[in-house]
């Protein structure tokens, strides 16, 4: 993993022992300083960098400045901001996974990476207030290519949310494809959706939805603009991505200058909106003092609403930022009642998002790494979980995992 110092939300506090404990994994922690060092003593490939550079100026087009002219950054300023925030991406990259380059340029630890599986970025505030916000690094390690092509995504988290994190690398292991990194902002009813925008909701959104955004670190793929052999816009293995799936992407987003009162120091977040309905599974770890780890998980799909719609309610938020509507499969009961009820059980501001349906599978996983599944919208007959855990009870299936996951403990105690 890649951590540094911990803000106000709970996941960003990485706790060893339960990486240790349940997953078998050692996490690290890297000071941002290292960042630093490798810029000003020049330990990155200088060959891909300006291949990167290029790359971005070609494909990366700039979007809406949220700040006023006085205030705003000059051009110069705004140059410079691109090559740290390319340099910073390769960087970080190099940190987790190595870059045999480096050795060749005499820097043979630097060469090897700390084989991360994952990471994550803790910037506010020191770092936001005195460098570009990690925004453009998390967006392209996330996303499933880069300047280089089809690549297998980099999970990186932001705020070094290393929970979503976790959460991002199960969707990611088990479908191939890009997770997104969302806030869960907040619910809009039907009734508020009409008294803002006029528009009475009807057909996906008739009941409402869940906002879905984040300060542009969401991976590119969540545009639904890579299309399947039928047109529908779906998220793909990173191995199916085909240069006109990366060239959608790409087109389809645009990047904004920071809004420098909260990012003093500039950078640039993805923006856009998931232009298409896809089934979609919001998953989130949490861990609860006296219990250990938690799973949630909610299977929906993502929406699209009218055009003046969505431009009048995505500009209640922060319009520099990439937004998904959401709309949570409701059964009439307990947290999935609403969907209202879906917000109102998650357990933190922050979800991951992964293309498809894959609850049964995450509910499988869960189970073999003892982490119990206490929310769920998963239909009874699809779930298997070992058939030890009927000895714990076969009518409150959610209490039997609690209680099968404390009795054998985690995997790798």
């Amino acid at each position: 993993g890649f951590g540094a110092v911990s803000m106000g939300i709970m996941g960003s506090f990485l706790d060893p022992s339960f990486y240790i404990q349940y997953l078998g994994m050692r996490p690290e922690w890297v000071d941002m300083t290292e960042i630093l060092r490798r810029m000003d003593q020049g330990i990155y490939d200088p060959e891909e960098f300006q291949e990167a550079l290029t790359w971005v100026k070609q494909h990366c087009k700039e979007g809406y400045d949220p700040n006023p002219a006085e205030r705003a950054h000059t051009r110069k300023q705004k140059d410079e901001e691109w090559e740290f925030v390319v340099k910073m991406t390769m960087i970080i990259r190099d940190v987790m996974l190595g870059n045999e380059k480096l050795d060749a340029m005499g820097f043979k630890e630097e060469a090897l990476g700390r084989n991360g599986l994952f990471g994550g970025f803790q910037g506010q505030r020191m770092w936001t207030d005195y460098q570009p916000n990690g925004d453009f690094t998390e967006a392209i390690l996330n996303s499933s290519f880069d300047w280089h092509g089809k690549r297998q995504p980099t999970v990186f988290a932001t705020e070094n949310d290393n929970l979503n994190g976790l959460s991002m690398l199960f969707g990611n292991l088990l479908t191939g494809k890009a997770s997104g990194f969302s806030d869960v902002r907040c619910y809009w009813s039907p009734e508020a959706v009409e008294r803002v925008t006029g528009w009475k909701p009807e057909g996906d959104a008739k009941d409402g939805f869940i906002h879905l955004i984040n300060s542009g670190s969401t991976c590119l793929d969540a545009t639904g603009k890579s299309t399947d052999a039928d047109g529908n816009g779906v998220m793909k293995s990173w191995w199916q991505m085909e240069e006109k799936d990366i060239d959608a992407c790409l087109g389809a987003t645009d990047w904004c200058p920071a809004e420098l009162c909260q990012f003093r120091g500039g950078g640039y977040s993805s923006h856009f909106r998931t232009d298409a309905k896809m089934p979609l599974t919001m998953v989130r770890v949490n861990l609860v003092d006296g219990i250990g780890p938690v799973l949630q998980i909610a299977e929906g799909w993502s929406i699209v609403l009218p055009e003046d719609v969505h431009e009048k309610i995505d500009l209640r938020t922060d319009r520099t930022w990439p937004t998904t509507w959401f709309v949570p499969r409701t059964t009439g009961e307990k947290a999935f009642r609403d969907v209202y009820s879906v917000m109102a059980n998650w357990g933190a501001n922050h979800g991951a998002f992964v293309h498809g349906h894959i609850g049964a599978d995450l509910i499988t996983l869960a189970s073999m790494l003892r982490i119990p599944v206490t929310m769920h919208n998963v239909s009874e007959e699809a779930i298997f979980r070992p058939h030890v855990w009927a000895s714990f009870g076969t009518k409150d299936l959610e209490a039997a995992d609690l209680a099968a996951c404390r009795a054998y403990g985690p995997r790798y105690r």
